[in-house]
């Protein structure tokens, strides 16, 4: 049978690379008629380096405030005193600086704004529904954001380049998807010299989100050549840049070589093609168990691969290929690789034992991947199969 689908291209208007981000975000809000711009940004960036000072600096007097205090996983409390700071001194563009969670906070910071939402417990109206064809997205009636995001990333994770924001839920501890289109970036700054200060169990961490992006898009069962093209240069130019990193801090053409490899990493989530257990279960460890998203896939990616190999071998051969391990097993050079840069490699390694499996199992089943994953998982029994491996 014919392969069929649809690409639906992305809001985003530009991607601006290896420039210096001050100089760029100026340029920027000249062109957009910017007057009004809401830092947020990394507290540890405020506070420690001068780096947000040259971005006050280059904007001027068109900085009229700062929000710096986003915890990880981007939890709806936080979500909301950032709409509230950007609503009480009229922004009209958010500036974003920093990692995952402070990039998803402002895309949902965003629709706050524009759908009136001024309390936690509200934000239940943005949650995507399913329509009659069964596809999953923002319900109906939800207002587009008139205040975009320009964002300066300082990991890996990749979030930047999607329209989906996720947000976790306090009262039940569960990350939830926020999706509209328009809440993608308008655009996104790589600059690899702001990135020198990201810790380096981050930056190597968040290099593996975006590995398993690449991974999880190549392997899924509903791969396309548009993605794969993608995903397996930018697999390429991680396996390589994420080393040269470890062995030289300094090496900044080694960290744009990483940047550019999450923003192709993208590509396959960017065009349709859903990601897979290893995703799934990872929202679960992050919002369960507050273990960063960058080291839930260096622990499951691996044992993911491992359970799928039935099913997709041949495209698996094409990792372990693009790693330039031709002939290798994937779920080995990966587990080789993530070893090799230090990273955690199994669950018991951030203390979570087998007395959890249970629930991780049952709440990864609610997680919009894992019925994509490209060996079918109809029970939680197949997932706790995988956290076995993972152990």
């Amino acid at each position: 049978m014919t392969q069929s689908g649809q690409i639906t291209f992305s809001q985003m208007d530009e991607v601006v690379f290896g420039k210096p981000a001050g100089e760029s975000v100026a340029q920027l809000a000249e062109r957009l008629g910017s007057t009004r711009i809401l830092l947020m940004v990394s507290g540890t960036l405020n506070r420690d380096t001068d780096e947000i000072e040259k971005i006050r600096r280059a904007l001027g007097n068109k900085c009229v405030a700062t929000f710096d205090n986003m915890p990880p996983h981007t939890p709806r409390s936080a979500v909301i005193a950032a709409a509230n700071q950007a609503r009480a001194c009229d922004a009209d563009l958010i500036v974003t600086l920093g990692g995952g969670s402070i990039t998803d906070g402002a895309k949902a910071v965003q629709l706050c704004l524009s759908n009136d939402i001024r309390a936690a417990d509200d934000m239940d109206a943005l949650m995507p529904v399913a329509g009659p064809d069964g596809v999953v997205g923002p319900p109906p009636g939800l207002k587009p954001p008139s205040v975009r995001q320009v964002t300066i990333p300082t990991t890996l994770s990749g979030g930047e380049f999607s329209a989906i924001s996720g947000v976790t839920d306090e009262r039940s501890k569960v990350k939830t998807l926020v999706r509209h289109p328009s809440i993608i970036p308008q655009a996104v700054i790589l600059d690899p010299a702001v990135t020198v200060h990201t810790p380096e169990w981050l930056w190597l961490s968040t290099g593996i989100r975006a590995v398993d992006h690449c991974v999880e898009g190549i392997c899924s069962g509903e791969a396309h050549p548009y993605g794969d093209a993608q995903a397996l240069q930018g697999l390429a130019l991680l396996a390589q840049g994420l080393p040269r990193v470890k062995a030289d801090p300094g090496d900044l053409q080694a960290r744009l070589d990483c940047q550019m490899g999450t923003w192709l990493s993208m590509g396959p989530l960017a065009s349709g093609v859903p990601m897979g257990a290893s995703h799934g279960i990872g929202y679960v460890l992050g919002a369960v168990f507050d273990i960063p998203h960058g080291h839930t896939s260096c622990i499951m990616l691996p044992a993911v691969m491992q359970w799928n190999k039935s099913v997709n071998a041949d495209r698996q051969e094409l990792i372990a290929t693009a790693m330039g391990r031709a002939g290798d097993g994937a779920a080995v050079v990966l587990d080789e690789f993530i070893g090799g840069l230090g990273m955690p490699r199994s669950l018991s390694a951030v203390n979570v034992g087998p007395e959890h499996f249970e629930r991780i199992a049952e709440q990864s089943m609610g997680t919009p991947w894992i019925p994509r994953n490209p060996r079918p998982i109809p029970t939680p029994a197949e997932v706790r199969e995988i956290l076995e491996i993972a152990a």
